[in-house]
């Protein structure tokens, strides 16, 4: 099965409410006054990195993509719950792990080890309460918001790649988290970039039941030479959201489209209909 089959599967199973229908990023529960926000991300040994990837690096990023997911919905951390496959240079993944920690203010609630044969695999769950609601998802974009991005697309391509200036942003990436909770007032939708802008885009746009028209000459890329590669990479963790145009955005970011009603397509990248989703960026099987 590949991902969206088994997802397909996974919804015919009892869905809690909170679980949006498993078409957004996090779970979100209703507890009196207050609300969590539950997500859970994986790092697997070459998928998310290579045998020979600092360890620590490895740990710093595994939190700080949980903690991006947080950032989408406004969330504040309450902890994390980590899953580690020992005997992959253990000493450094707790290294990469208490700085990650430790910089984020995030304290550690628990979770599990095993020894295992094969690829090492790593996960965590980060938990967050609501700092506004209703809690931004991927669905809420209207006809005529405008569409933006924080930061500039395809810079984790180029660390990746061992561009010195952009090292970071592959290994050690920064999740958006004040941007998100100055964001959640105001948005009409909003996600995180992981699989790539134009994948994330058509998701969000799908979610809606809009259509977004992406104006390629706005859009920050690191490499304007390849910008084809910068929209479809992922690994920016940057924040994509719609909002009506007419507010002032409460955080440095650019307008690089707007949300329109059209039946042929759910994204365009200016004239042209993106109608192929499995070609707009990373999806697993």
């Amino acid at each position: 099965m590949n991902e969206l089959e088994f997802l397909a599967g996974l919804r015919d199973l009892p869905l809690h409410p909170g679980a949006r229908g498993l078409k957004d990023d996090c779970a979100v529960l209703e507890f009196g006054s207050e609300t969590l926000i539950l997500t859970h991300d994986m790092m697997a040994e070459g998928t998310h990195f290579e045998p020979e990837a600092n360890m620590a690096d490895v740990a710093w990023k595994l939190v700080a993509m949980n903690l991006s997911d947080l950032a989408s919905k406004g969330a504040e951390p309450i902890g994390v719950l980590v899953g580690v496959s020992l005997g992959r240079d253990d000493t450094g993944f707790l290294s990469g792990l208490r700085d990650a920690l430790s910089v984020y203010n995030v304290p550690l609630l628990g979770g599990d080890t095993i020894a295992a044969t094969g690829a090492s695999t790593f996960g965590i769950t980060a938990v967050g309460r609501a700092t506004h609601k209703p809690v931004p998802s991927r669905r809420g974009s209207k006809t005529g918001d405008a569409i933006y991005v924080t930061g500039i697309i395809g810079r984790a391509m180029l660390g990746f790649e061992g561009h010195k200036q952009h090292f970071e942003a592959f290994h050690r990436p920064q999740p958006m988290l004040s941007e998100g909770y100055a964001l959640a007032p105001m948005v009409s939708a909003m996600m995180d970039i992981s699989d790539g802008l134009l994948l994330d885009a058509w998701r969000m746009a799908r979610a809606s039941e809009v259509s977004y028209r992406l104006n390629p000459e706005l859009i920050p890329v690191a490499d304007s030479a390849r910008m084809d590669d910068c929209l479809r990479w992922g690994d920016d963790y940057e924040l994509l959201f719609t909002a009506d145009p007419a507010r002032e955005l409460p955080v440095p970011a650019t307008q690089i489209g707007k949300v329109e009603l059209q039946a042929n397509a759910s994204l365009f990248l200016g004239g042209t209909a993106l109608t192929e989703p499995g070609s707009l960026g990373y999806r697993h099987g």
